[in-house]
């Protein structure tokens, strides 16, 4: 069985890196056994965690995600086996598509052939890390003659993030685990079985605790029109049963109606997608999350720095 893990996204709003240090130290001292980052328009996924590799040291280090176009293979395999370097057995590798959004319009790649990119990635990480010379032609990219300059004694585990049963079936053959992201503590059963109970299941959860209904629908909404009308999102919730509930703001969206779109979403989908409340109610709600099935949760806590430690202590607390 997976060892049940207790993450928490970083780095923390309002919180510059270089004051992170006493973060980390407390997230230790309150059980948490993981930090995961993330790579969209912000911090690079693996800064902060080498600044809690140095800090933390008794932190499991992870990435959710870092995006497989955005780094050539031969770099994403320094790039991880540095951090694994400087944090021997702590380190997790978690590697996926991105969006069309990040990879094409903001860093101007072809975003093609998903699948088979994340495959052929896993797999040329696989050899890289394991210490061999690398020269393959894989589907989307080819290695000629790379080995990797570092040995590592243990190669990092690598998950998956995946949404559908393609990707999701990948990650239970080829990887260690799977990421998901975007979903209730209920889909987490729907998503499970494709991936299987043996690997581990990391889950982003966004957490807003904050107990005014108007504020927590309307920052909710704007979150949900932001993410969920990127293709492989719709996809996703489409697949989940979310077509009908979602199909109003997929029209207003597509016709440039974008306030239509946020005000078309329903309460209920806020309600199932945004963790939100007292940090009690919102520990409480990610604890569903691991009765479903999730081995590692990652809550990306929405609040100032007071209240988000107030969601920690309150984490740690509710754990069983």
């Amino acid at each position: 069985m997976t060892r049940q893990r207790w993450g928490i996204t970083v780095p923390f709003a309002g919180v510059p890196l270089h004051a992170h240090r006493e973060w980390f130290v407390e997230l230790e001292d309150l059980g948490f056994t993981d930090v995961w980052s993330a790579e969209v328009n912000a911090h690079d996924a693996f800064t902060p965690l080498a600044l809690a590799a140095a800090w933390a040291p008794s932190l499991r280090l992870g990435q959710a995600i870092v995006p497989v176009y955005t780094r050539g293979p031969a770099l994403l395999a320094q790039s991880i086996a540095s951090l694994a370097e400087a944090a021997p057995g702590r380190v997790v590798l978690g590697i996926g598509t991105s969006s069309n959004v990040i990879v094409e319009r903001w860093n101007g790649i072809p975003f093609e052939k998903p699948y088979q990119r994340v495959r052929d990635t896993l797999r040329f990480l696989r050899a890289a890390l394991a210490g061999e010379k690398v020269t393959e032609d894989y589907e989307t990219f080819s290695v000629k003659g790379f080995r990797l300059g570092i040995r590592l004694a243990e190669p990092p585990p690598i998950l998956l993030a995946a949404l559908r049963p393609g990707m999701l079936g990948l990650a239970g053959r080829e990887a260690d685990g799977a990421i998901i992201n975007w979903l209730s503590p209920t889909d987490v059963r729907t998503v499970v079985p494709h991936v299987g109970e043996e690997k581990e299941i990391a889950a982003r959860i966004f957490v807003l605790p904050d107990t005014d209904r108007d504020t927590v629908l309307g920052i909710g909404r704007r979150m949900i029109a932001e993410y969920l009308n990127v293709p492989v999102y719709a996809a996703f919730h489409d697949w989940l049963g979310r077509g009908e509930a979602l199909g109003r703001m997929w029209e207003a969206w597509k016709a440039g109606d974008r306030a239509g779109a946020v005000e078309a979403i329903p309460d209920a989908v806020v309600d199932d997608l945004v963790v939100h409340g007292s940090p009690e109610a919102c520990a409480q709600r990610v604890l569903e999350y691991v009765e479903n099935g999730v081995t590692t949760p990652a809550p990306m806590v929405i609040a100032d720095p007071d209240t988000t430690r107030m969601v920690l202590r309150a984490m740690s607390a509710a754990r069983p």
